[in-house]
Order: C-alpha cells, then structure tokens, then sequence
C-alpha cells in the first residue's frame, strides 16, 4: 500500500511485517571506508531514511559510524530510519543465520533491523571466506525458516529475499510461514521485470529496484534517447526521469550517490507526465548489467585491498 504522491516523502506500509519503507532508499554498494561514511552522511543529510546495507559489502561498520553521527545531532530518531542488510551466501545454513545477523547488528551498532534479506538464493560453503561455492547440504527453505525465527525473536521486522527469479520466488512464498515483504532485483526501462512487479503487486511484496539507472553503465538508459527527449522537455535530468519512472511503477529504488550534490538530484524527484510514462514503458532494448543471479556473487564490488 503506498501512502503518498509526494515521491521523496512516499512509504509503503510493508505487506508482510511491521514498518513502513521510504520508497526512495541509499544503496550502500561503496567499497571505500570514508567514502561510505561521507556518502551516508551527505544522503541522510539530503532527506534519505532508508538506508540499504549487506554484509558483503564490508562496509557495515562505515554506515552504522555514519549513522550514529547523525542519530546523536538530534536531527533524526531511529524510528524516522528504515535500516535493511543481508544474509550473505556463505551463511545460509539454519545455525549461521542468528549469528550473522546478530553480528551485522553489532556493526552497524543497531538494536534492531527494519529489514534483513537472504542476498542471493545460491548457498555458498560455509566459514569466513565469503566465496566458496555450492552447498549442497542447504536449500533456500531452510535458509527461510532460520529467517523467520529472527522474526519471532523480535529484533528484525520483516524479511526478503534479493537477486531472486520469480521461478524461485513463487514456491518459497506459497510455502513461507512468513511471506517475504520485500524482493530486491535489478530493474530499469532495459530489464523492467514486469512480471515479477505484478506477481509481487498481487501477493502484497514490495518491488525494490536497485541499479535503476543501469549502474551507470554506458551506453544504458541515461543516455536512452526516449529518456533524454523526456528530461528535456519536462526540464529534468534522465537521471530523476528513471527514478520517477520506477516509483510510479509502484515499488521502490535504491540508488548510491556519491556526493551531496548528486543525492539531493536524486532525492528531487516527481510524478512523470502519464504520457512520457508510457513513452518509457515502450522502450524495447533489454539488457541486464549485473550477472549475480545466475552466479549468487554480486557483480561491481571491487576488492579493497588491505
């Protein structure tokens, strides 16, 4: 259910859980430390209260630092913040999922969590090294279950899945005792998941698009000729004409800029005109930039060296 028309104010009262998600999130995809802090800072700063974090990212300890700053100046409560993270692949198995979300907690320095998501539905070996490959002794239904026991624990309000296919996503919801509120997948004018969009639609799921832009790859939808003449004509740039547009949709977005100037662009978005809607739903190029749910690793994360 969304609640306004007003796009940097609009939260979706969550289907499946407690909490309402500020349809415009920060992604926290940034492998530099004081980059992460910076960029946090400069999007709570621009109006941001949902900040999307994983343990894969290496950098939770960044953003929570970021986040108890702000926090202390009195500006904003933590009830004003919509706080996710994930599950990453190499702790899917039941008795690793308490421990991993209790420590991306104690990282992020938080008594509880609006949102914790399973990153990818592949099960990686379990230990410390994020990337040993397949597990074989875990299915994604186990994994679920060990999720919804956080949930009865009360420390975490709702949970999700992301990178996931609706082939995966459709049994894992039909048996949840706990239905997912939230599905995270790449999504823009070039992979619109339009299927997925109304499957979750029907089934009370927030859609949350991350690299609505096309993860500024280039050439990709901000240089789309459809969504330049659009930004031109209505005096926005592509950049907030793809965001409008993934709003409008009906879900949500996470984006990750990476100065203030470029979260407050991000941030200043509004209803697109319902013809230059339409003009973008036609787009007919398809392209996916981000391979991680045919391999369960994240594409984009460069490695940081120690």
């Amino acid at each position: 259910m969304i609640e306004s028309s007003d796009f940097p104010s609009k939260r979706i009262v969550l289907g499946h859980g407690g909490g309402r998600m500020p349809a415009l999130g920060f992604g926290t995809l940034i492998p530099d430390a004081a980059t992460t802090r910076r960029a946090t800072t400069d999007a709570l700063k621009a109006g941001y209260r949902h900040i999307d974090c994983a343990e894969r990212y290496r950098n939770e300890r960044e953003v929570g630092e970021a986040l108890r700053i702000e926090l202390a100046a009195g500006e904003i409560e933590r009830e004003d913040i919509f706080v996710t993270t994930k599950l990453w692949n190499s702790n899917h198995r039941p008795e690793r999922v308490e421990p991993a979300f209790e420590a991306s907690l104690e990282r992020l320095g938080l008594d509880y969590l609006d949102l914790y998501l399973i990153h990818t539905p592949f099960a990686f070996q379990p230990g410390d090294e994020q990337d040993p490959r397949d597990d074989k002794g875990v299915t994604l239904a186990d994994t679920w279950r060990a999720m919804e026991a956080l949930v009865d624990r009360g420390r975490c309000r709702a949970i999700g899945l992301s990178d996931i296919g609706l082939n995966e996503l459709r049994p894992l919801y039909e048996s949840a005792r706990i239905k997912p509120a939230v599905v995270q997948v790449e999504a823009h004018p070039y992979l619109p998941e339009t299927e997925l969009l109304e499957f979750c639609k029907d089934n009370e799921i927030v859609f949350l698009a991350f690299a609505p832009l096309g993860h500024g790859i280039r050439p990709g939808p901000l240089e789309d000729p459809v969504v330049s003449q659009i930004a031109g004509r209505i005096g926005k740039t592509p950049a907030q004409v793809l965001l409008a547009w993934a709003i409008q949709r009906g879900g949500a977005l996470l984006t990750t800029p990476k100065t203030a100037d470029r979260a407050r662009e991000n941030f200043d978005i509004s209803a697109l005109p319902a013809d230059a809607f339409d003009e973008i739903n036609r787009i007919e190029t398809r392209q996916r930039f981000n391979e991680v749910v045919k391999t369960g690793s994240p594409g984009f994360i460069p490695r940081r060296t120690q």
